[in-house]
C-alpha cells in the first residue's frame, strides 16, 4: 500500500536522483562524478587502444568475475551471430518449428512454432513476459522452456518489444540444439578463447540448459574486451571474432523499450547519444560508441535496482557527460 510517507519518500528519492544525474551530466571530472554513485563497483574507459580511465572504488575489483545479469542477453545475441555465420542456422527468419522442434512442449501455445530467432533476439516473440513480476514463478517451474512456450500471446510476433528473459533462454536452448554444444561451451569457444577471457559455469535450468538471459559472470576486464570488439565491428586485436555484418545488423533498431525509450537491436540497447549497450540488473553495463572510438565497462552492486529514472539514469548521465567529454 502506498502511504503518504512512502509516497513522499519516493518523491524525495526521485528528486535526489534527478539532481544527481544533472550534476553528473555537468561534471567535468569523472572521478568526482563516480564519487556520487554509491552503487558503482568499477568503471573502465578505453579510447582507441588506450585505457584512459579505470577505477574500482567498491566491489571485488577488475580481475574477479562479477555477475553481469542481463548483459547475458547481449552475449547470447553474439553467439547467435556465430551460428548464423557458420551456417548452423540458415537465417534469422528460421522458425522454432523448423530448427528446434524438440523444444516444443506437447501443450505449446498455438503459433509458437512460427516464432523466429529474430523475434527472440529482438525481444518481439509476442509471448507473455517471464521477467518482472513473472520471473520468480518462471524459474520456480519444472521446465523453463515449456513454461515460456505455453504462455499466451499478448502481442503479434515481430511486433512490440516485450522484455522477457524467457525469450533469450529459449534462444540459448536453440543454439545448444543446433550446434550440439552447451551455451557454456559456445561462450568459451567462440568468445572466451579468442578474447582471452574467463567464462565460468553459471545457472542451468531443470533440463540442464544454461540460462540464456541472466546470471553469466565475467571479469570487468573481460567486459571491456567485449565492448572494444563491439566498437570495432566484431574485431579484436586484428582477429574477426564476430562477423561485421552481424554486428552492423545488431546495431539497427528493431524495437523501442517501453521502459527506457531506447531503441533495441539484436540484443543491444541503442541510445540517442550513440551508444550500444548491454544492460544488466543493478547497473552492469557493456557500452560501445563507434563515433567516439569509445569502449566502456561498468559493474555495480547486483543486489540493488537500477531503474531508468534512478541509478541507471545516473549511469547514462555519466556516459553522456564526463565519459563522452573524455573522447
Amino acid at each position: 500500500m502506498i502511504t503518504r510517507r512512502s509516497f513522499t519518500a519516493g518523491l524525495i528519492a526521485g528528486t535526489t536522483s534527478s539532481l544527481v544525474s544533472k550534476a553528473i551530466a555537468q561534471e567535468d571530472d569523472i572521478e568526482s562524478a563516480i564519487g556520487r554513485l554509491d552503487q558503482l563497483h568499477s568503471i573502465q574507459v578505453q579510447i582507441g587502444g588506450e585505457l584512459v580511465f579505470a577505477a574500482a572504488p567498491r566491489g571485488p575489483g577488475l580481475d574477479r568475475v562479477a555477475n553481469i545479469k542481463s548483459c547475458s542477453k547481449s552475449i547470447v545475441a553474439l553467439l547467435l551471430g556465430t551460428a548464423l555465420t557458420r551456417g548452423e542456422i540458415e537465417s534469422v527468419t528460421a522458425t522454432l518449428g523448423e530448427i528446434a522442434p524438440g523444444l516444443m512442449p506437447a501443450n505449446a501455445t498455438e503459433g509458437v512454432e512460427e516464432i523466429t530467432v529474430e523475434d527472440l533476439v529482438s525481444l518481439r516473440a509476442g509471448l507473455e513476459r517471464t521477467s518482472g513480476p513473472n520471473y520468480g514463478g518462471w524459474i520456480a517451474s519444472r521446465d523453463w522452456i515449456a513454461d515460456q512456450l505455453t504462455r499466451p500471446f499478448v502481442a503479434e510476433p515481430g511486433g512490440r518489444m516485450l522484455y522477457s528473459t524467457g525469450s533469450f533462454h529459449v534462444l540459448g536452448a536453440v543454439l545448444a540444439e543446433v550446434t550440439g554444444k552447451s551455451l557454456l561451451t559456445l561462450a568459451r569457444e567462440r568468445l572466451g578463447a579468442p578474447l582471452g577471457i574467463e567464462v565460468p559455469p553459471w545457472t542451468r535450468d531443470p533440463q540442464g540448459y544454461y540460462l540464456g538471459g541472466n546470471e553469466m559472470a565475467l571479469t570487468p576486464r573481460g567486459m571491456l574486451k567485449i565492448a572494444v570488439m563491439m566498437r570495432d565491428g566484431g574485431r579484436f586485436e586484428g582477429e574477426q571474432i564476430i562477423a561485421q555484418d552481424w554486428i552492423d545488423a545488431s546495431l539497427q533498431a528493431r524495437a523501442v523499450s517501453p521502459f527506457s525509450g531506447m531503441g533495441y537491436g539484436y540484443g543491444w540497447f541503442l541510445t540517442d547519444g550513440g551508444y550500444a549497450l548491454a544492460r544488466g540488473y543493478g547497473g552492469q553495463v557493456i557500452a560501445a560508441h563507434r563515433e567516439r572510438d569509445l569502449a566502456v565497462a561498468i559493474t555495480s552492486d547486483p543486489t540493488r535496482p537500477a531503474r531508468s529514472g534512478g541509478y541507471f539514469g545516473e549511469i547514462m548521465a555519466l556516459l553522456d557527460g564526463p565519459v563522452l567529454r573524455m573522447a
